[in-house]
């Protein structure tokens, strides 16, 4: 197959790094600005509805948002999780956040529904069949909510007072399994339409994301599983790489494609996913010591073999994506 231009994501949070990050602003923000400039098109933030073994942390939207401003192309995507946050506050915090980044807002839908989780907010255990109707459920409410106002509902008007038209702001009305929404938001239209929805393949049918995440056991496990998601309708299609540069790592278990080895190696895999999906997100095993690698060697050589395409600064994310603008359903 042909090699295509491959967008890159790195995730901020794996390899024990969220210790660091989310204790230290200007760790978060040395970190951040790195992957910026070394031309990664997003950074994504996890996050988890239970308490860090070590160290204090910061939620991943509050920690996006903070970098929103100490950015200006790199998009910005937390993880949060459905079962544990309210669908209307969810809408509203991920809405402020394209707000701030001028339209570089996504979203890792997380669903977590063990029993520990859900105990943080009183619940219980949710089976599969009930975990993947929650996540039905709220990311189509939360969409809804981002249509609530119309784009031009925001008038500003001086001479009259008016702050926004009421005939362009509409009201939603939902009522799901564990919980109820009556709108509109709080928040006017994100610039984005709708901020990028990335959610894994397992969550496919049920979040309905603009980013498919893909593992596999092997690499003709992952272009099957890529093959079967574009299949599905999915827009577009990333793969996911455990990867730990140098000497091999402990790392947990997990679906994710695994990489251990040299820079070079490394180039090498990328390019070869460049024939199956249109992006990779990497997990480092080691953050500190693997990103300035990545920066320094592995996406020089993806930009000068033409494979790496890099956000351009003042776009939005869907804009760096290749990905339209969402029409309201309201419009």
């Amino acid at each position: 197959m042909t090699s295509r231009s491959l967008h890159l994501a790195v995730d901020l949070d794996s390899g024990g790094a969220h210790t660091a990050t989310g204790a230290s602003p200007s760790a978060l923000a040395r970190v951040v600005k790195t992957a910026e400039r070394a031309g990664f098109t997003f950074a994504t933030f996890d996050d988890s509805p239970l308490p860090p073994d070590v160290g204090p942390r910061l939620d991943a939207t509050t920690r996006a948002a903070y970098v929103s401003t100490l950015t200006d192309r790199l998009g910005l995507a937390p993880a949060v999780n459905v079962t544990t946050a309210e669908p209307f506050h969810l809408a509203a915090q991920l809405a402020s956040l394209d707000h701030a980044s001028h339209g570089r807002a996504g979203w890792v839908v997380g669903a977590d529904g063990s029993a520990e989780a859900l105990a943080t907010i009183g619940g219980s255990r949710l089976d599969p069949g009930a975990l993947h109707h929650e996540v039905t459920e709220v990311v189509e409410v939360v969409s809804r909510l981002w249509d609530s106002w119309d784009d031009d509902a925001v008038v500003k008007d001086v001479t009259t007072g008016r702050y926004l038209d009421p005939d362009k702001v509409h009201h939603v009305d939902f009522t799901g399994t564990r919980f109820s929404i009556k709108g509109p938001l709080i928040t006017p239209r994100p610039p984005q339409g709708q901020p990028v929805v990335l959610a894994p393949d397992s969550l496919a049918e049920a979040a309905r994301p603009d980013i498919v995440l893909v593992g596999g056991a092997g690499l003709d496990d992952v272009r099957a599983r890529a093959t079967r998601a574009r299949q599905s309708g999915a827009p577009l299609v990333f793969a996911e790489v455990d990867v730990a540069l140098g000497a091999a790592a402990r790392r947990p278990h997990s679906d994710r494609l695994r990489y251990t080895g040299s820079a070079t190696g490394l180039t090498e895999l990328l390019g070869w996913l460049a024939t199956s999906v249109d992006g990779v997100r990497l997990l480092l095993a080691d953050l500190a010591a693997g990103l300035p690698v990545l920066a320094g060697e592995v996406l020089p050589a993806l930009r000068s073999e033409g494979l790496l395409v890099p956000p351009e600064p003042g776009v939005t994310l869907r804009t760096s994506l290749g990905l339209p603008r969402v029409e309201s359903v309201f419009a």
